[in-house]
């Protein structure tokens, strides 16, 4: 386990990094899509598979309290795609 759990997301090479890779998960999710499976499903699946591997790599309590500033990041809009008016 890090010692320093996320801390590398300030880090400008891990930014583009995590560019890249979401670049991947959306066109996993566009081909789940068009294979017919539902996008909540997928969405599901893919934050379950995300926890396992930060949990894997950080361990539960750093992860846990990681996702418990995610209720405040969602309604700030940090994760909507259309502008709030």
């Amino acid at each position: 386990m890090m010692s320093a759990p996320f801390s590398e997301f300030d880090d400008a090479a891990a930014a583009e990094d995590r560019r890249v890779a979401l670049g991947f998960v959306t066109e996993a999710f566009a081909e789940a899509i068009l294979a017919g499976l539902e996008s909540d499903s997928f969405a599901h699946a893919a934050m379950f598979a995300a926890f396992q591997e930060l949990v894997s790599i950080y361990g539960e309590e750093a992860v846990a309290l990681f996702a418990e500033g995610l209720g405040d990041r969602i309604r700030q809009g940090e994760f909507s795609i259309a502008q709030k008016h």
